[in-house]
């Protein structure tokens, strides 16, 4: 009888602490769930840093280049949030911004292309604004409708190309490479005609081109397409990389003599969440080094 009553009591002891286990468990997938969809989407974080090379010229010490990407306007982002970005943007002060591709999630099927390109026009920056095209600006019969949008934004859109920005009487050359996924990228166009011993800064919506970037002479790659991996979890890193941009996902790499940076973007696509994965603006201080 006793053994019997010990068993009972071991049985009930064991389904309270699995009942305990299981709500716990269930709070916390709730709470990082809720997280994920509403809280970190909204923290917008601005990354400091440096690139320093010996051919930049002494003019550009200093200069600030802002990159922002992957916006997915459509995908679960409002305009509130996009008017944030533009905002936070203006305060930081950049002498030149880019853009790293991806702006609306299905270009023919957004609503409010006027209103994202009059915002876009509010970004100041004195010496330019440029854009390259991402999968999703091409995806959609949206490459007429990118095109016009940000060139009325008073972005240049580079299609494996590129411009002199020039201060004084030196320069450096923005080249812009055309999306690797629904485009025809095309590396020796884009880099035809660019002065000897001129820094060079390519844009690529995705990071994984790098491998072919390196082989040219450009010295610095900004890419997004990443999203930093949107989800990530510790010890075990990003789960939701898209192709082309499962070597290289988030921040700083260097491929042969290229320097690789990828932003992680301000939207989301595929799932509403983010998680240990924050939305970026990046700001680079360009930096003469002596040989």
């Amino acid at each position: 009888m006793h053994r019997i009553e010990t068993a009972k009591m071991n049985r009930r002891a064991f389904l309270k602490k699995l009942t305990r286990t299981g709500f716990a468990a269930a709070l916390a997938t709730s709470l990082a769930y809720g997280y994920a969809r509403w809280v970190e989407p909204s923290q917008l974080t601005v990354t400091h840093h440096t690139l320093s090379h010996p051919l930049i010229p002494r003019a550009f010490h200093g200069v600030k280049l802002l990159q922002f990407s992957d916006l997915h306007l459509g995908h679960y982002d409002s305009l509130k949030r996009f008017y944030h970005v533009i905002d936070r943007i203006n305060t930081l002060e950049p002498d030149l911004v880019v853009f790293t591709g991806d702006l609306l999630h299905e270009a023919n099927r957004y609503p409010h292309t006027e209103t994202v390109a009059e915002a876009l026009a509010n970004i100041r920056a004195p010496l330019g604004k440029f854009s390259v095209y991402g999968n999703h600006d091409h995806g959609g019969y949206g490459t007429d409708i990118y095109r016009r949008l940000m060139e009325r934004a008073g972005f240049r859109v580079l299609v494996n190309e590129h411009a002199l920005v020039r201060r004084g009487q030196e320069a450096i050359a923005v080249a812009g490479g055309d999306d690797m996924m629904l485009g025809r990228p095309d590396w020796a166009k884009m880099t035809a005609g660019i002065p000897p011993a001129t820094y060079t800064i390519a844009l690529v919506h995705e990071p994984d081109s790098a491998v072919e970037t390196c082989r040219y002479p450009i010295h610095a790659q900004l890419s997004g397409h990443s999203h930093g991996g949107q989800i990530q979890l510790p010890f075990i890193g990003p789960l939701m990389t898209p192709p082309l941009s499962e070597r290289y996902y988030e921040g700083f790499y260097h491929v042969g003599g290229l320097v690789l940076y990828v932003n992680r973007g301000l939207g989301t696509t595929r799932v509403p969440l983010r998680f240990f994965a924050p939305p970026e603006l990046t700001v680079f201080s360009l930096t003469n080094r002596e040989k």
